[in-house]
């Protein structure tokens, strides 16, 4: 029984090899581009709205809506990142419905990757917001020494997301393949229909953790930008 798609190879290199992780990432992003080229090619603001740009417009709208739940101001800045996130996971869990499929989120290389991005994009939000000393200046408050802890907090942040995700995935597929084998018929279909439900799940809660971090960043600096400019003006 495979735990993870990693373990299945489809081609092997001197140093490099093709997976099945590597080849379902690569089937759910061209799924999603060519997917939305086809959808936004022809858009149309009046008459008859085509079913596939309706569909569009509500999902576009609800990753926008629960984006603003956690920060209202900057509720479109985060679509474009956040939304990809989401689409990303919810495609390649649904996709899991589809034989021989293997999710690419059931892979720890996957989900770490996606934090990885999410590292990133919170110093990025951070150094528009007030700019690259502003931003490093918030990892020396309140004092110099808390320096390290900004830092592993950071990594640690980044490591549970990865972790969670892959997590809650594994286990899941895990637990089908067993049902699978005592009892085959009636229990895995109800087990995969939750699965998907969860995985739906998953994807929101990475989503909204995305925002929350993304929020945080800006907040927290735009807070200390103004604490500091408050003294000058007095």
């Amino acid at each position: 029984m495979e735990l993870t798609p990693d373990s299945t190879v489809f081609w092997q290199g001197p140093g490099f090899s093709i997976n099945a992780t590597l080849v379902s990432s690569w089937i759910v992003m061209a799924i999603l581009v060519i997917g939305s080229w086809l959808v936004t090619r022809q858009l149309r603001s009046d008459g008859k709205i085509p079913f596939w740009q309706s569909a569009l417009e509500v999902i576009v709208l609800t990753i926008r809506d629960s984006i603003a739940e956690v920060n209202q101001r900057d509720a479109v800045r985060f679509i474009p990142f956040v939304g990809t996130l989401f689409l990303f996971i919810s495609l390649s869990n649904l996709l899991e419905l589809v034989p021989n499929f293997h999710p690419p989120t059931g892979s720890l290389s996957t989900t770490a990757a996606l934090a990885i991005c999410v590292f990133f994009a919170v110093p990025v939000v951070g150094i528009s917001t007030v700019g690259l000393g502003g931003y490093l200046k918030e990892y020396f408050q309140p004092s110099p020494i808390m320096f390290p802890f900004h830092v592993i907090g950071e990594i640690s942040r980044t490591i549970a997301l990865a972790i969670r995700l892959f997590g809650n995935i594994m286990s899941g597929s895990l637990l089908l393949a067993v049902l699978l084998t005592i009892a085959p018929l009636f229990f895995p279909i109800l087990v995969q229909l939750l699965e998907l439900l969860l995985g739906q799940i998953q994807a929101y809660i990475f989503a909204i953790l995305t925002t929350v971090y993304l929020s945080s960043a800006a907040q927290a600096h735009e807070e200390t930008r103004t604490q500091e400019k408050g003294p000058q003006h007095g």
